[in-house]
């Protein structure tokens, strides 16, 4: 009987979920390759939780047959999983990708006080082996420089991975996306195309990104104060039309927020920004320049508490405030799940009285992600035998799947698929494989932790209803209740004296006729009769903790 031959596994462990931790797993016998390693940010129901990572438990489980970390660009949602990861993985595992992006990984990991693992750059049109895996990387044009997508042999067949991308024509480093490689791939043959869907439910095509230069550049020689331009700091192109526009009407810039003063400095340093030294000036030294001749470059454009936007809306910031007659561009569209949070800082600043420019008034801002022309385009120009959408919501992996569908693909062919899925690959047919374990994990503070509901709905309980605690102290000898003791934390009764003393005579009730029950019944007893009180006199839920004491 014939040997069945070896699949291979793709396994995405995250990515297809939301607009964030990008992981997936390619598998080959004693092989595997990992491609991108992100984040993604906490949503208004995950109280107190800092980050949110893929569950990568299965590379922990099989970090032996681990060959290389493929980054396929910068951003967090690729990249900021990767300090975690490798503080969980025993050996050394090499990580590749271009140099802008090691240098970003590079600083992140020395926040965590990781040593530098061993980083290999890599190329456009570059080629090598990674154990069993021949990779080759081609470029794509995205939201930040030096983005790459990768084509991955194996004896099974082919993986094409665009990574994140748009297909610019006028990029602003004029790195154009490697159209001659794509097309190459395809007359190969491109067996599974793993493709962007961010923006599968948008019709057209995306804007150049040398688009938002004009607008930016119209609004800054204008404003008659201080102009202040909050953006993603991994916009490394976007930063650098503020600086070109800044310098061509005579204004100089300065940075201000710490993941913009690492990535401006990292991106000078690497040549990917361009800026004379004198035209930057320091942010303690704004004072000594004139207001119209100076451009702030800030974090916070997703409305992040701590961000430097955020502290200047709130009068809180170190060395610098706007006033009425300043000027604030907000060049970014907000994160899902941001909309609240970048609404009240335009409502702080509305209050101050000074100029707001967003996207629905001007064209400051644009998408790093392809719209539904291009995503045919790359379906096109690839021709993949099967297909299966990544990076984005239910909802934009279905669009894409539909794309492909009106294309003329067989449907049998497309595969959506859930985090932990698995997509099997012999002979360069692909099907539906064995899932694996998957979820996510949450870094609280210091601790990284698996997801616990408990724990969720415990704070989600605490911030919508408060706490009340019931202190019982039930006689050893009788067991009749001496001293009660009810205390009150964020609930809208505490002043309440008739509530007040009908619950500690409910307690006492309840106590002295269970004269039989020990502690642990007595406890149940009193958390049940006083939840029933106060929904009864409240209509609330506070998490009730009784505490019962033999004295």
């Amino acid at each position: 009987m014939a040997k069945r031959q070896t699949p291979l596994k793709v396994i995405p462990l995250g990515g297809l979920d939301g607009i964030g931790k990008n992981m997936t797993v390619l598998e080959y016998g004693n092989n595997m390759l990992l491609v991108d390693s992100g984040l993604m940010f906490p949503d208004d129901e995950q109280l107190g939780i800092d980050l949110v990572l893929p569950d990568y438990t299965y590379v922990l489980e099989n970090e032996d047959k681990l060959r290389g970390i493929i980054i396929t660009h910068g951003h967090e949602d690729h990249t900021g999983a990767l300090p975690y990861l490798l503080m969980d993985l025993q050996p050394k595992v090499p990580i590749y990708s271009s140099k802008l992006t090691l240098a970003l990984i590079e600083g992140k990991l020395a926040e965590h006080h990781i040593n530098k693992p061993l980083f290999r750059e890599v190329h456009d049109a570059e080629r090598l082996n990674i154990g069993v895996f021949d990779v080759e990387f081609f470029a794509m044009t995205h939201s930040i420089p030096a983005a790459l997508g990768v084509f991955v042999r194996t004896p099974a067949g082919t993986v094409m991975h665009t990574g994140d991308f748009k297909l610019d024509q006028t990029p602003i480093d004029g790195r154009l996306p490697n159209y001659g490689a794509i097309n190459r791939f395809a007359a190969e043959g491109v067996d599974l195309l793993l493709s962007d869907s961010t923006n599968a439910t948008e019709p057209g095509f995306t804007p150049s990104e040398a688009a938002v230069g004009p607008a930016l550049r119209h609004i800054i020689k204008n404003a008659p104060g201080r102009v202040f331009v909050a953006s993603f700091a991994s916009h490394i192109h976007r930063l650098q039309q503020v600086c070109d526009a800044s310098v061509t009407v005579g204004r100089k810039v300065v940075v201000t927020g710490r993941s913009m003063v690492t990535n401006t400095k990292v991106a000078r340093e690497l040549g990917y920004l361009s800026i004379a030294k004198e035209d930057i000036i320091d942010a303690y030294d704004v004072d000594e320049t004139p207001d119209d001749k100076v451009v702030v470059l800030c974090t916070g454009s997703q409305g992040e508490p701590l961000s430097a936007l955020s502290r200047m809306a709130n009068g809180e910031h170190k060395s610098l405030s706007i006033n009425e007659n300043d000027t604030v561009i907000i060049s970014a569209t907000p994160v899902p799940g941001n909309e609240k949070s970048v609404a009240g800082i335009i409502n702080s600043l509305a209050k101050i009285g000074c100029h707001i420019y967003d996207k629905s008034q001007t064209l400051v801002h644009v998408s790093g992600h392809g719209s539904q022309e291009e995503l045919k385009l790359m379906l096109a120009m690839a021709k993949p035998s099967y297909f299966m959408p990544v990076h984005g919501e239910a909802l934009h992996l279905r669009a894409h799947a539909s794309l492909a569908r009106h294309m003329g693909m067989d449907p049998s062919h497309i595969f959506i698929l859930e985090n932990g899925d698995t997509l099997e690959m012999r002979n360069h047919e692909v099907t539906i494989g064995t899932p694996v374990d998957s979820g996510v994990v949450y870094v609280d503070g210091l601790s990284v932790t698996d997801a616990d509901p408990v724990v969720l709905r415990d704070r989600q309980k605490l911030s919508q209803d408060g706490i009340v605690t019931c202190v019982v102290g039930v006689s050893h000898r009788s067991r009749k209740a001496r001293d009660i003791e009810i205390y009150s934390r964020g609930v809208s009764f505490a002043n309440d004296e008739q509530l007040n003393y009908e619950a500690h005579e409910l307690v006492r009730t309840r106590v002295d006729e269970n004269p039989d029950s020990n502690v642990d019944q007595l406890r149940k007893a009193v958390r049940n009769s006083l939840s029933n009180l106060l929904w009864n006199k409240t209509h609330t839920r506070p998490m009730v903790i009784p505490v019962v004491m033999e004295v």
